[in-house]
Formats: structure tokens, sequence, C-alpha cells
């Protein structure tokens, strides 16, 4: 899958680059988000290893969320663990400063990502994965209109050596349609990031 710019209701998603190191610095330190031990964020200094690990994974395409009129870096986030033969691929990595968190950013950046996932790339289904802790972004996921597949148990390592459960989500191609209205009814007008 080629690298690709999506942009709409306020948000550009383009792909990452080196040059963003500076951008998810400052957006990391919204909220010193690296201190999570659900989510992988970037440490301070350790922005330009996070980028070249993102981008020399074969089955990952990494994107920087940047706002739309001003070009601020609020973010990342990655489709991954794409299977061509089954028409399969995941929505993840996804994380944002703490200050447009709970806001329309995250809608509207699903909103582009589906889109493209099902209407350009002919998806059969969109997968995501959690923490099992991480219950800000199982709540999230959930308000997507995702399904609740199931949890893999002692599924892998967080930054800080335990060991996490993973949550499992899936959204099939036919059921894009009608999550697509609902999500159309939250997310705020173009160039806004109200709460949602």
């Amino acid at each position: 899958m080629r690298p690709v710019t999506l942009a709409g209701r306020g948000v550009r998603l383009v792909p990452l680059t080196l040059d963003h190191a500076p951008g998810l610095a400052a957006a990391a330190a919204d909220g010193e988000l690296w201190r999570l031990r659900v989510t992988s964020v970037p440490e301070p200094g350790q922005e330009l290893d996070y980028i070249r690990a993102a981008l020399s994974a074969p089955d990952r395409v990494p994107f920087a969320v940047l706002h739309d009129a001003t070009g601020l870096v609020l973010g990342s986030t990655s489709y991954h663990d794409i299977v061509e033969p089954v028409r399969r691929l995941e929505i993840g990595y996804t994380w944002y400063g703490r200050s447009v968190q709970r806001t329309s950013v995250n809608t509207a950046c699903k909103l582009l990502l589906l889109d493209h996932a099902f209407g350009v790339l002919d998806a059969a289904v969109v997968g995501w994965r959690t923490d099992n802790e991480n219950y800000a972004s199982q709540k999230a996921i959930e308000r997507l209109g995702a399904h609740w597949d199931g949890e893999l148990r002692h599924h892998q390592l967080r930054r800080d050596g335990s060991v996490r459960s993973t949550v499992m989500y899936s959204m099939l191609a036919a059921e894009w349609p009608d999550a697509r209205e609902r999500l159309l009814v939250r997310v705020a007008p173009s160039g806004s990031h109200g709460r949602v």
C-alpha cells in the first residue's frame, strides 16, 4: 500500500516523515503522553527512532495528523497489519496531544481512514486492537460502531515490561455505511474541533 494524503473536516493525514519529529515531540509533550503505560508514544528525544521504526515496518503505513488550517502536528495514526489476500487492515498506533483528545479530531481522522479503506482500498474488514487497560481507547473504538471480537490474553509486552492482554475489534464493509452515517452526525463542521 502506497502512502497517501487524506484531508477533510479540519484535519489532514500526511505520510509520516523524519521532518515531523519536532511536531510529534510537541504533541507528545501536550500531556506528557509518554508516561502512559497503555499507549505507544515517543519519549522526549526518541521521536526520530519512533518514526524510523514506523517507516521500516513492512505492513504499516504511518501518518502524521495535522490541523488542516495551521499545519500543527496533533499526533499520529497508522494503517497496519495489512493482509491483502483477505482484504484486511487495521487502524492503530493512534495518539493525539491531550488538548485535542475527546474532540472531533479522532472522529474526523477515523472517517477519513475508514472511507479510504472501504471506498478506495476495497477492504473487506478493518480491525482495531488496544490494551485491555486502555479504557478510553476501547470506548472510542466502540463509539465508531466497531464490533468487539474478543481478548487475546497475555498477548504482548508493554514498554514498562509488564504483559498486556489485547482487546480486538472489527468492522465489516457491509457495516460501514450505517456506521458512517452515525459518525457524520457526531463530527463537528470542517475546521472546528468541538467536543464530541
